[in-house]
C-alpha cells in the first residue's frame, strides 16, 4: 500500500479549482479554504460581491453521473419541503458540472457547531427532522444509488481486504475467523429483524454531518445517500453505555415519531450495522491508500496495532449482537 503521487487529485490545483468555479459564470476572488473531506475534495471559495460558496469535487470513478444527480435530486426534494438540508445550487439549469476532468457541484455555505447530544431537547429536535427526511425518503425508491446490504458493507469489504493483502500475515487467520463469526452474527440480527422496510436515507448521519445553529440542526453531505433501513440514520446518534443509548434513543424517537412511524424490529439491526461499518471503514481506507491524503490522515492504519484493535472491536461486536436489543 504505497501512496501514488500520480493520483488524479494531484491535478486538482488551486488554478484548476478556480477555473472550474468560474466556468459556471461566477467570479472567484482567489481566496480558498480547504474543508475537512477525504473521500472528495471540498473547498470554500470566495466569490466577488457575493457570499462564499462550497465547491465539492467528486472522487473520480466512485459514482456515476446518474448516482450523483440522484443524490442532488434527493437533497433538493428535501430542501423544497423546507427540511434543513444543504442542497446543491443550479447554474444554467444543472447541478453537476465538469471541468478539467473533474466533476463538481457548488453549495451554499452553511456554518454551525456540533450538536450537544447530551441534551434531550437537541436529540428530539434532530429526531423530528430525521422523521421528516425519512417520511420523504419512503415515498419513492432510488433508481441508481446502491443499497446498504450485508454483501455491500460486509462481504464485499471482507473480500477486498483479503484479496489485497492488507492484514499483517501473522494476524490474517485470526482476522479471517473473527470476520466470519461477525458476519454470521450480522445475519442472525437481520433474521431477527425480519423483512424491514428499505427507504432512501442520508446514509452517513454522524455528528460531523449535522451542524447546529440557534435555529436548530441542518444536515450536510448526502454523498453516501443510499437505500436501507431507517435505523441506519439513527444509530450513529447513540453512544456510551447501554443505559445512555437507551435514553438517547427515546429522546430521538420522541421527535422522530411525530413525522414517521418507526418499526421497533429495526432495533435488532443496531449492532449489526455498527459491525458492518467497522468492516466497510477498514476497506474504505485500504482502497484509498494510493491517495496521498490517506496515509497522511490515517498513519496508524497500516500498523500491527490497528489490525489487532480491529479484531478486538469485531469480537466485542460479536458479543453485543447476541445481547437483547434496545427497546422502545
Amino acid at each position: 500500500m504505497t501512496p501514488d503521487a500520480a493520483h488524479p487529485y494531484s491535478r486538482l490545483t488551486p488554478d484548476t479549482l478556480l477555473d472550474a468555479v468560474e466556468s459556471v459564470g461566477l467570479r472567484a476572488d482567489g481566496r480558498l479554504l480547504a474543508l475537512n473531506s477525504y473521500e472528495n475534495r471540498v473547498w470554500q471559495v470566495w466569490i466577488e460581491d457575493e457570499a462564499p460558496l462550497v465547491a465539492k469535487f467528486y472522487r473520480p470513478e466512485r459514482w456515476s453521473d446518474e448516482q450523483i444527480l440522484e443524490e442532488h435530486a434527493f437533497a433538493i426534494e428535501l430542501a423544497e419541503a423546507e427540511i434543513p438540508v444543504v442542497a446543491p445550487l443550479a447554474y444554467a439549469g444543472r447541478t453537476l458540472h465538469e471541468h478539467g476532468g473533474f466533476r463538481f457541484a457548488l453549495f451554499p455555505r452553511r456554518g454551525g457547531r456540533a450538536p450537544e447530544f447530551d441534551d434531550p431537547k437537541v436529540l428530539e429536535w434532530i429526531g423530528r427532522f430525521l422523521g421528516r427526511i425519512h417520511a420523504r425518503g419512503a415515498t419513492r425508491a432510488f433508481a441508481h444509488r446502491p443499497a446498504l446490504t450485508i454483501a455491500s458493507f460486509g462481504e464485499g469489504p471482507r473480500d477486498w481486504i483479503a484479496a489485497h493483502d492488507c492484514v499483517p500475515r501473522d494476524l490474517l487467520e485470526s482476522w479471517t475467523t473473527t470476520v466470519d463469526h461477525a458476519l454470521a452474527g450480522v445475519r442472525r440480527c437481520y433474521e431477527r429483524a425480519g423483512d424491514v422496510a428499505t427507504i432512501r436515507l442520508h446514509g452517513d448521519c454522524h455528528a460531523g454531518n449535522i451542524l447546529w445553529t440557534d435555529e436548530g440542526p441542518h444536515f450536510v453531505d448526502f454523498d453516501d445517500a443510499r437505500s436501507g433501513p431507517a435505523i441506519q440514520d439513527l444509530w450513529m446518534l447513540l453512544s456510551g453505555e447501554r443505559a445512555d443509548q437507551q435514553r438517547q434513543l427515546c429522546d430521538v424517537l420522541a421527535g422522530y415519531e411525530d413525522f414517521a412511524d418507526f418499526d421497533p424490529r429495526e432495533l435488532n439491526l443496531i449492532e449489526a450495522l455498527r459491525t458492518l461499518r467497522l468492516l466497510h471503514y477498514a476497506a474504505w481506507i485500504a482502497s484509498r491508500w494510493d491517495d496521498p491524503a490517506f496515509p497522511a490522515a490515517f498513519p496508524w492504519f497500516a500498523t500491527q496495532r490497528w489490525w489487532q484493535d480491529q479484531i478486538l472491536g469485531l469480537r466485542e461486536q460479536i458479543a453485543l449482537m447476541d445481547e437483547a436489543p434496545l427497546v422502545v
